[in-house]
Order: structure tokens, then sequence, then C-alpha cells
């Protein structure tokens, strides 16, 4: 787990206020559930024999007994909310994003701490193939938005529960034959989930199931038309995308459509976003019978892909160097008055000397400096400097404000 700093904070709050932003534009509205939940709950969305429950779910027990689990992912606890608030009464579409930290016990690496944070959105009601293409859209438009254009769209469809046995089956036979080459983790794996093994990163495994079975070659006609409609529809928003029919979901609620933005950026870990259809999902967790689709952005990955693209953060539009205690007790009148009317003011509060003031200033990279003294409260007027080209002039101080604006205005247009 790690602290986000200042100066690397700024970047998250890029990141998130381009999501409320961007979402936005698409009519998604924002959702916050608590970060524990009821164990119970993932186990039944998330699949007993995934990675996520076996081994990477921090869960214990409060003083009632109950089992409580810091959620490892947003798309159960938000189908628990809206279930439980009856979200379907409201409007038969739901679109809902969040954003926030989740929890997993796993090895730490390049991007991924054992406390991570995710934004995800989620639309609740449709089952047309549109909705797929607008999720994707949205997606691509927010990596757009905030400056990211290095990864790809990688597709794939997972079939439904009346074609995926089918290709279950057949895949399980393909992996028996050829159990010697594949890892511990996966002949552990291979017959209860074995679709997994299609995602292991061992070279031994890819190996072994590089002629595997398609799942495409398994759809059924209802999902083979769904996904051709997903993909006609990204063409005609001249979304780019390529097909990956190797693409599985580690959780056990997908189907149909899945989907991965990746990036050569991050070493193994390319994967900076992801998501797909749960049509099943909700009605598995007491609700009704809806269909639905999500994804989830890693934040932390998208801040190592900023990189030296990082956001400054916000400097002062004003310090005020004061000289002695009553200039200083002026000052801090001035400074929060000026605050109070939505100005970033600075001063000093340690007794400097003022050409310590002013290097103090010049490393806050202030707009402008003030200088404030004795002389200067007697007459009411304070020289005010540029600290760009380092001009002076004149201001009366009982006007400030006014000033300070205009002043600042004619900086932002030239600039």
């Amino acid at each position: 787990m790690n602290d986000i700093l200042p100066g690397e904070v700024e970047t998250w709050q890029f990141l998130e206020q381009s999501a409320r932003e961007v979402f936005g534009y698409y009519g998604f509205s924002e959702i916050r559930t608590p970060i524990p939940e009821k164990t119970e709950l993932f186990c039944r969305s998330i699949g007993e024999t995934t990675d996520i429950v076996e081994k990477e779910m921090y869960t214990f027990s409060d003083k009632s007994e109950n089992s409580l689990t810091l959620r490892p992912e947003g798309t159960a606890p938000v189908m628990r909310s809206f279930i439980q608030n009856r979200l379907h009464h409201l409007d038969p579409v739901s679109k809902l994003y969040y954003m926030g930290p989740m929890f997993r016990y796993e090895r730490p690496q390049k991007g991924r701490y054992r406390q991570f944070h995710q934004l995800g959105a989620e639309v609740v009601g449709v089952e047309d193939a549109k909705i797929d293409a607008q999720v994707l859209a949205m997606l691509h438009q927010y990596f757009v938005h905030i400056g990211i254009s290095s990864v790809s769209l990688q597709v794939n469809s997972l079939g439904c529960p009346q074609c995926r046995p089918g290709y279950r089956q057949a895949l399980i036979d393909y992996l028996e034959s050829r159990l010697d080459n594949l890892c511990g983790e996966c002949q552990r794996r291979y017959q209860t989930n074995p679709l997994r093994v299609l995602d292991c990163k061992v070279p031994g495994c890819q190996s072994a199931t590089a002629d595997a079975p398609s799942v495409l070659e398994h759809l059924c006609s209802s999902c083979h038309n769904h996904f051709e409609q997903v993909k006609g529809y990204l063409q005609a928003l001249n979304i780019p995308f390529v097909v990956n029919a190797r693409m599985v979901r580690g959780l056990d609620y997908y189907v149909r459509t899945t989907f991965e933005l990746v990036t050569d950026q991050l070493g193994s870990q390319n994967a900076v976003a992801a998501g797909g259809r749960y049509d099943g999902l909700v009605e598995s967790l007491g609700g009704p019978s809806l269909p639905g689709i999500g994804f989830a952005i890693g934040l932390e990955r998208l801040v190592l892909m900023k990189g030296e693209q990082q956001i400054a953060p916000a400097t002062p539009q004003l310090f005020i160097a004061a000289m002695g205690k009553d200039a200083a007790d002026r000052a801090f009148v001035l400074m929060s008055q000026l605050q109070a009317a939505g100005m970033r003011a600075e001063m000093d509060y340690l007794g400097k000397s003022l050409k310590a003031q002013m290097r103090r200033a010049n490393k806050l990279n202030a707009d402008f400096t003030l200088i404030l003294g004795e002389e200067e409260l007697q007459s009411g007027k304070a020289q005010l400097k540029n600290m760009s080209d380092s001009s002076q002039s004149t201001v009366t101080l009982s006007n400030l404000a006014t000033t300070l604006w205009e002043k600042l205005g004619q900086l932002s247009g030239s600039s």
C-alpha cells in the first residue's frame, strides 16, 4: 500500500475529474458504496474458484461474527446497492459510475498495490448491442480526454449460459491432453476454471494452449449476432479494435462481450482497463432479471502512463511579503479576504526577511507578489511585482482584489 503525496495527487485529481466530465456526457451518475461488504456478496458474484476469492480477499469477522471483506472490485457492490435501493424502479436504464480504493492480497508489482484504486462504470437494463458500443465509445473518449493514446482496444465474446458449457467441455478435453505442459496452478484449476488457463502468463502454458479451441467457434446464433452487431457499431463510430479470441476475464459473472484496453508501456501487466457483460449477475444476487455491462480502470496504471505529463500543483496567484508584525497582521486579513473571494493567496508565517520571502514566492511560482511594510500601511498603497517579468506597479490596498483580477486576466490573455 502506498501514500499519494502533494505533487502526485494533482494527477489523480485530473484523472478523476476527467472521468466525472466525460462520463457525464454519456448520462452517467456517480454512486458510492461502502468499502467493506458481506463476504458472501463476492463469493456469489465473482465465483468460489476464482483467484480473488480463493487467495486474494481481505476477509475478517466483526464483533458480531459477521464475515466482512474489503471490496476487491467495484461491480458487485454497485449491483448490491442497485438491488437493495431498487434503482430499477427509478429508471428502466441505470447508468452509474464509481471511483475509490479496492483491496487484494497479491504480490505487489509495477502499477499494482494491495490497496489500489479503480474508476468504473456500469449500465443495467439494456441488452442491445448499441449499449456495448456506447460503453466502449465512452471508454475510448475518456482516454482521448486525458491524453493517453498508447492503448489499443481488444474485444471478444465469451458466449452465454446456453453455448459456453459446450466450449468449456471442449477446452477441458483439449487441456487434458496437455496437462504435463501446464504449470501447477493451471493443472489444479483446468477443470474448475478452464478459461483462466488461456490467460496464464507462464510461457509453457501459453505454448501448450496456442492451438486451443476458440470460444468464437462455439457461440450460439444469438451470441454470434450480438458480437457482430457490437463490432459493426464500433466500426460505425470509427473506434479501432482487434478481436482477441483468447481474452478471458478473471470473474465468473462475465458473458458475451468482453474487452480490454492494453498498452505496451507496463510490461506483462498490460491491461489498463477491462470489462464486459454480466447479464445474469443482478438476478444471481437476488435482484430482477436485468442485463448489465461495465468496466473498471486501474488508476495507478494511468498515473504511471501519464509519467512526465503529471499535472503541476496549483500555484498562488498572489504572495504577500510582509515586513513587521503590523504588516503581517494586515497581510493575513488581506490574504483571507482574497481567498474567500476565490483567489489562491499565500503569505509568510515565520517572520522571515524580505529576501527570504521573495525566494519563497519564487519557489511557489506565484504570479504576483505584494510587498507590504509600515510605509505601505500608512499610505494605503503597496508595490505589486509581476514575478514573470519583474515589473512593478503601485496598487491601492482597498481596491486590491479588483486590481488583481484585472492583472490576472491580462496575464492569462497574454499567455
